[in-house]
């Protein structure tokens, strides 16, 4: 069994491979400063470190204490919109503080940091789809940027026999606990918006795509990536693009909502297509994704059905 830190545990999808690395008997470690994050989120048998990322010493400190073998590190600014208005939060928190991370890994003799990078807005606006590994990163925003850039700074690390490091591309993840904001959380939006009777909105015509994936399959790739080959850089989904109006129809058919779809203007920077070919995951660790997302979509509503009625 291994000692596993994760970084950003007490959110949305680093909570989910929490719950998985304990499951499987591993000791977890959670850094997180609860910005975004839930503490309600973090089971009671892992430690918890409540710190941000780009405090170095507190952060070197809790690295070297808990000794880890593997690090996920998940915790980011994740908010496209606000890396094109803030570059240099987002540059602090996704290069500084990921460098911080990667350091303190390093100095705690860690063998292995397992990276959540973006695969939807490192290759830009890709005019082949779906999009591979091979595909010349041309990113149109900060956070693209910011995501790929630290790819970078692993490479030198690993190049230089410091740390084993993957990194998996992800496309956009929804499942239970995502918080309903931001592009990627349209699902966790959508389903509540509904469940109360009231009218979402999709931003332009309806026809922007991206590639979905239930947050279990992305946990499995995560634990897959903990052992197999050093140094990959790999695409997760299905390769398989889904429009905004087609999130609309699967979420209205799992709660029932009735009202056509209503859109607003479209907002700008944004990528208009895209989806990712994943076989070098699927080559590499055996991983293929297992939920769709119908099959998602019906457990979100189930999941928040089941939440108001214990609330209430």
């Amino acid at each position: 069994m291994a000692r596993a830190l994760v970084t950003g545990g007490a959110g949305f999808i680093g909570s989910h491979i929490v719950d998985r690395l304990l499951a499987d008997g591993h000791a977890v470690c959670v850094v997180d400063n609860l910005s975004t994050g839930l503490a309600a989120n973090i089971p009671k048998a892992a430690t918890f470190k409540q710190l941000d990322i780009c405090d170095a010493k507190p952060l070197h400190d809790a690295f070297t204490s808990f000794k880890p073998d593997v690090v996920f590190h998940l915790a980011a600014q994740m908010d496209v919109r606000r890396s094109v208005l803030e570059p240099d939060f987002d540059a602090r928190v996704n290069v500084l503080g990921a460098l911080s991370v990667l350091r303190s890994a390093v100095a705690a003799g860690t063998r292995r940091l397992v990276y959540a990078s973006t695969g939807g807005a490192i290759y830009g606006n890709p005019t082949q789809l779906p999009v591979t590994e091979s595909y010349p990163p041309e990113p149109v925003s900060e956070y693209g940027a910011s995501k790929l850039a630290f790819e970078h700074y692993l490479s030198v690390y690993g190049n230089r026999g410091e740390i084993e490091f993957v990194s998996l591309r992800f496309p956009n993840v929804f499942g239970p606990r995502q918080r309903p904001d931001g592009e990627a959380g349209v699902i966790a939006i959508f389903t509540g918006l509904m469940l109360r009777g009231e009218q979402p909105k999709i931003f332009g015509d309806g026809k922007k795509t991206r590639d979905y994936l239930y947050v279990s399959d992305i946990v499995e790739a995560n634990v897959r990536a903990m052992g197999g080959p050093a140094g990959v850089i790999a695409n997760l989904g299905w390769g398989r693009e889904v429009t905004d109006l087609e999130v609309f129809q699967t979420v209205a058919a799992a709660t029932g909502f009735k009202n056509p779809a209503v859109y607003a203007p479209a907002r700008s920077g944004e990528v208009q297509r895209t989806c990712l070919d994943a076989g070098l995951a699927k080559q590499t660790w055996g991983w293929v994704p297992t939920v769709t997302l119908k099959q998602g979509v019906e457990k979100v509503v189930a999941h928040v059905q089941n939440a108001r009625r214990v609330d209430a």
